[in-house]
């Protein structure tokens, strides 16, 4: 007993408690050996237990979206896994492979919830814990937090990018095109002399009326290739983010299969050990 004890001062969820709170917790424990080779649990199935390692060694891993393993950490002797789930109840958010004998203490939630029901200030000591610890995790993301990317993408515009996006998309528009058709008039009716009073400055063929089309035409073509590189770019990110969320629905199907399989694996076993009574 007075090793299971040690063991819990060892993890972080419970230094703050007492003595004879740690005491009365360690009666709640059970011991598991686990042999190597062998999964422990994977991610999201139903949790709820944490493991502390007495002897052994476990590897937490997690799948990226291309299905590679990506290792998290190697708890071995005194350390603990498992802890998010019991926590919060939820599913396991990683997988954890046993990769050499493992001897270790499983705490599951029901004793947990016991054990906080008789000792209620032993709920506050670890919910201190917590919080420091949700304090370190908020900071971290305060600094690494992220933003969608079409909004980072739009608020990183030039002024010139802005102005070809205004240009480009009023270029296009109906008012845009009665401007143009009223200028035009009135500078044919004002060259033809048929406004008294005021004098012809650009007779026919109109040259001048020519290349002030041009020009607009050449400077409309240039702010509109720059709104449109911009699109191409926005374009890309929707893409690439359609391509993740393509992934993540390809892993999140790997996965069911490897559950599938696993189950399928052991109604065969389970199947098998009847036949043979």
């Amino acid at each position: 007993m007075s090793t299971n004890v040690d063991l819990l001062k060892e993890v972080p969820l419970f230094q703050l408690l007492d003595d004879q709170e740690r005491a009365a917790l360690a009666e709640s424990l059970n011991q598991v050996q686990i042999p190597s080779g062998q999964t422990v649990f994977r991610a999201n199935e139903p949790g709820g237990t944490l493991y502390i390692i007495r002897s052994g060694k476990v590897e937490i891993f997690v799948k990226d979206d291309t299905g590679n393993r990506m290792v998290l950490e190697t708890p071995s002797d005194g350390d603990f896994f498992g802890e998010i789930s019991l926590l919060d109840n939820g599913p396991r958010s990683a997988f954890a492979l046993v990769i050499e004998d493992m001897e270790a203490l499983c705490l599951n939630r029901a004793h947990l919830e016991k054990f906080i029901s008789q000792h209620p200030q032993a709920a506050m000591d670890m919910l201190s814990v917590m919080g420091r610890r949700l304090r370190q995790d908020v900071e971290l993301l305060r600094h690494t937090a992220s933003r969608n990317a079409n909004e980072a993408l739009e608020d990183n515009r030039t002024g010139i990018q802005k102005a070809a996006d205004w240009i480009a998309g009023f270029s296009g528009s109906m008012p845009f095109l009665m401007m143009n058709a009223i200028i035009f008039s009135l500078w044919i009716v004002v060259n033809e002399n048929l406004v008294p009073g005021v004098r012809a400055f650009d007779r026919f063929p109109y040259g001048l009326l020519t290349m002030a089309v041009s020009l607009e035409a050449i400077f409309l073509s240039i702010f509109v290739l720059i709104s449109q590189n911009r699109q191409a770019a926005k374009d890309r990110v929707r893409s690439d983010i359609e391509y993740d969320v393509n992934l993540k629905a390809e892993r999140e199907i790997a996965h069911l299969h490897e559950k599938v399989d696993s189950m399928h694996a052991s109604i065969l076993d389970s199947l098998e050990q009847l036949r043979n009574r």
